[in-house]
């Protein structure tokens, strides 16, 4: 049956206060130099307001090259505010600017241990919500390309969703994309958009990037929005980005998209859009749950 198919019931996404807006994609290039990579985020977060952005999101590991062995050198301790650089200018700008920010990633310190770490801040400045990377990413090309955040990072333990002025926000980090399981945990808990900070290198990039942003989007009957660091033509380090900021609508439509550049994608995200594909094409009350279901183990609660 249809109504056993998620455990519990799914919770249909709630009336946000804004269902019209423009989202702005920060797809920034980054360098060594922290100071300047802060700065320049800044200047695009405000250029993005003032072209009528109310949701604006940035990159995974904008703050510090994706450098795994120096990401440590990179880490800010995002408990302790006021000695936070990048936490401390995201939440100013949110706040002066009165928008909702999904401030991309940076590398997180906390009891020793580092993470990959998003956080979310609404329009009155203040920290609403902190996801750590879930799904580390661990490839290996033999004799071309390896890559094992694992050696280095510890993963997250708790998916996160989050009631915003711009409706309710699941958030993933690059490889959490991959996994269809927390996309969907998001959609039964109500979600209008999933954020992926994300920063896939050429390879998976060119294969996979759009293709999951899609799948996640068109399975769930939501909003995807994506932001990645542009790749830097000048660079000589072992990972690139593929870079492809986007936003993809609740039929797997891309709406919007960014090329390899430095750039803001500014697009319109309409919520009205989830309702009438699920009304014309009803998946959620399509499903077999006597065949199979999905079993959220947290209990669905939306914070």
């Amino acid at each position: 049956m249809a109504s056993d198919a998620r455990i519990p019931a799914p919770i249909p996404p709630p009336q946000p206060k804004i269902s019209k807006f423009k989202i702005a994609l920060c797809q920034l290039l980054v360098t060594p130099d922290k100071e300047r990579n802060i700065a320049h985020a800044r200047k695009l977060i405000e250029d993005a307001a003032r072209k009528g952005a109310k949701l604006v999101v940035l990159p995974e590991i904008w703050n510090c090259p994706l450098s795994l062995k120096n990401l440590s050198k990179y880490a800010e301790d995002i408990d302790a505010e006021a000695a936070c650089p990048s936490i401390s200018m995201l939440s100013e700008v949110a706040f002066r600017n009165g928008i909702t920010l999904v401030g991309g990633s940076i590398p997180e310190l906390s009891a020793g241990q580092l993470f990959n770490t998003c956080c979310v801040f609404g329009p009155d400045g203040k920290l609403k919500a902190k996801h750590r990377k879930l799904h580390l990413f661990d490839f290996e090309v033999p004799g071309e390309v390896a890559f094992r955040e694992s050696d280095f990072l510890t993963a997250g333990e708790e998916p996160t969703i989050v009631d915003t002025d711009v409706g309710r926000i699941g958030i993933g980090i690059c490889h959490d994309i991959r996994f269809p399981e927390l996309a969907m945990l998001y959609g039964s808990r109500g979600a209008h958009l999933i954020c992926y900070p994300g920063a896939f290198n050429m390879s998976t990039g060119e294969l996979l990037w759009e293709l999951m942003q899609r799948a996640r989007a068109a399975d769930n009957q939501l909003f995807v929005a994506t932001c990645a660091p542009a790749p830097d033509p000048n660079t000589s380090a072992d990972y690139i980005t593929w870079g492809h900021s986007g936003l993809v609508g609740p039929f797997g439509e891309i709406i919007a998209t960014a090329g390899h550049e430095e750039t803001t994608v500014i697009a319109e995200v309409d919520y009205s859009l989830i309702q009438f594909h699920r009304e014309n094409l009803p998946l959620e009350v399509q499903r077999q749950g006597d065949m199979y279901k999905m079993v959220d183990v947290l209990g669905g609660n939306a914070q």
